[in-house]
């Protein structure tokens, strides 16, 4: 089935951004993009997913939180504003209408992690393959296809779940998802293990992939083309409590759907800019406007 739904999650506390995250989400903290406005990082997102042919976005947020984001993507601005806007900008908003026409406020009534988040969404997505993308990250394309496009089409090619990836560094991967396969063709690997934040002595010992330097490993880029398998995993350690930090979290329930239904990796052209944490909200603020994206 073609890949129709993106999922975004967008329900955390952003307690890493204290205290601007007291005032504002994470998500809606600006960027300048390459056409010089000044747009909310979850607008950046849906506009990447829209654009790769994702027909409806899910983005899940708190509960005290769903007017914040409706308003931004359902209404227009007050009229004693709208009246303030250019020409330019007045007709840009009639832009940011017809984008929100496509995005769906998903809630999460209670913050019990990552992978709790997501399942959120379970019966938005109705049993169909989806797009999986972050709240706090950005993403720039080196080749001409976008990023979620490059991905997408991995997805269709070889017909089962599909993880964008990237290498990182050694000192990095305890803060990121990891994985290890074997190589089928260039970029695109059989996975055989995903593993949530290993230190350095795991990795070296279960994560190694071959040709990849050995200081780097194949980590999460923060894409992901998954099959609604994925939801019954995440149902069953909701429902026998099988927590990891204290939250329910995404990567075991990939490790599940990869040993039940396979799973691919693909290495993706591209980067990606977390605007999740300070340094690389600032790195993204000065880069991201310089993309080289097609």
């Amino acid at each position: 089935m073609k890949i129709r739904k993106a999922v975004i999650p967008a329900a955390g506390f952003g307690t890493r951004l204290f205290p601007a995250t007291k005032a504002i989400k994470k998500e809606l903290f600006p960027i300048i993009d390459k056409d010089r406005r000044a747009k909310p990082v979850i607008q950046i997102i849906v506009e990447e997913a829209v654009n790769a042919g994702i027909e409806e976005v899910g983005i899940i947020v708190q509960t005290s939180d769903r007017t914040l984001f409706s308003d931004f993507f359902h209404t227009l601005s007050r009229p004693e504003l709208f009246q303030k806007l250019s020409p330019q900008n007045q007709e840009y908003s009639q832009y940011l209408q017809d984008l929100g026409s496509k995005v769906t406020i998903l809630i999460q009534d209670i913050q019990e992690g990552y992978g709790h988040a997501i399942f959120c969404a379970k019966e938005w997505v109705n049993n169909e393959p989806f797009l999986l993308m972050l709240g706090d990250h950005v993403y720039v394309s080196n080749i001409e296809k976008s990023c979620t496009t490059q991905v997408l089409n991995i997805f269709n090619q070889v017909n089962q779940s599909t993880i964008g990836l990237t290498t990182m560094p050694a000192k990095m991967i305890h803060k990121a998802g990891c994985i290890a396969g074997t190589w089928q063709q260039e970029s695109i690997l059989n996975l055989t293990q995903v593993y949530e934040k290993p230190s350095i002595e795991y990795a070296r010992q279960h994560l190694r992939v071959q040709g990849i330097p050995k200081d780097e490993f194949l980590c999460i880029f923060g894409l992901y083309a998954l099959s609604p398998q994925l939801f019954d995993f995440l149902e069953e350690n909701i429902k026998k409590n099988r927590r990891d930090r204290g939250e329910f979290q995404l990567t075991s329930a990939l490790d599940r759907l990869r040993e039940a239904e396979g799973m691919t990796g693909y290495l993706v052209k591209g980067r990606c800019f977390d605007t999740g944490m300070p340094e690389a909200y600032l790195q993204t603020m000065i880069d991201f406007r310089n993309k080289t994206d097609f």
